[in-house]
């Protein structure tokens, strides 16, 4: 069960996760924007550069031999970016939630995020289910995002900001993120068998620059004491609500799926790539949605627990199926 962990994502880097928030709590004024270190300023190039390496490992091959379900492909983004959003919206409106809380702001976030890809894939791969269609769907659902997230977002972050505005948002996206992973996919004849070499290098570069941004902007939340008044109990029944929701998409996506006639294998991807949310495009793109990074850390709490628990819940459930079939 540790090898199994480790290989979907709670490894080493899950627990530099949960380091650098106490260092963020600790140690706040060296990821300040003013610091010294400059910190916020070297995450925000190696984000670029985080994509351009996903582009390069981009494999046209693979991503046309998944072209050709349709249905599964709909279904998968429709609940990546429609089923997630409007279950949260409906909660919140059940529920009477405070639309100006951070973190419910930060739930509804993580609901338009797109899935995450290497996670799903392997769980996919582990509970042997279609496995090119979950190579398409997790690196297309990353560039749809790209447009989706901030369209999704922009309502409500108008409301919190008069001068919010939806176009830079996405143009500024499509510089930092899209053209870097075009590029990259340009040149993936060229440097691709280079990228899937070094790959082990280049996922620890990844992690790192992952670290920094949650490191800097926990360390901006501290320091502005956005967590002041949250207690270890508020914390867990956040942790709670969203195990539940986690489960709550899992079950209705299995619904789904067989009210469709899907076969095992498809109903395998759709359920481990519909059910997840990626921390890497929630990090990067929370920098630019979220120009406040005081407000940054506290948004991305829901994320960073949903993706624990995804990874948790996910790793478990596809290892029971894998072993059945």
């Amino acid at each position: 069960m540790l090898r199994l962990l480790a290989k979907v994502g709670l490894n080493g880097f899950f627990f530099c996760l949960i380091g650098v928030i106490f260092l963020a709590y600790y140690f706040p004024t060296i990821g300040l924007h003013e610091s010294p270190w400059h910190l916020p300023q070297i995450a925000e190039y190696g984000v670029s550069i985080i994509f351009f390496f996903y582009g390069l490992k981009l494999s046209p091959q693979k991503l046309k031999s998944g072209l050709t379900n349709w249905k599964l492909h709909i279904l998968i983004q429709t609940a990546t970016f429609g089923l997630f959003p409007l279950l949260i919206l409906s909660l919140q409106n059940l529920l009477g939630v405070d639309k100006t809380s951070l973190f419910w702001i930060g739930i509804f976030y993580l609901a338009v995020l797109p899935s995450t890809v290497s996670s799903s894939v392997v769980m996919v791969a582990i509970a042997k289910g279609n496995l090119p269609a979950a190579i398409f769907n997790a690196s297309i659902s990353s560039i749809i995002g790209i447009f989706i997230t901030p369209l999704w977002m922009s309502g409500l972050l108008e409301q919190q900001d008069a001068n919010f505005e939806l176009f830079p948002v996405t143009l500024r996206l499509c510089f930092e993120v899209l053209l870097p992973v075009i590029v990259g996919y340009v040149l993936h004849s060229q440097l691709g068998k280079w990228a899937e070499r070094y790959n082990h290098v280049l996922r620890l570069f990844d992690q790192t620059i992952i670290l920094l941004i949650v490191y800097t902007s926990f360390c901006e939340s501290f320091a502005g004491g956005m967590f002041e008044g949250q207690s270890m109990r508020d914390l867990s029944i956040l942790g709670a609500e969203m195990l539940a929701f986690f489960f709550l998409v899992f079950g209705l996506l299995y619904l789904l799926s067989s009210w469709l006639g899907f076969s095992y294998e498809d109903r395998v991807t759709v359920l481990f790539c519909g059910s997840k949310k990626s921390l890497v495009q929630g990090a990067v793109m929370g920098k630019v949605l979220f120009p406040n990074p005081v407000a940054l850390g506290v948004v991305l709490l829901p994320l960073m627990m949903y993706h624990a628990l995804q990874l948790l819940a996910g790793s478990i459930i596809a290892q029971q199926w894998g072993s059945k079939h």
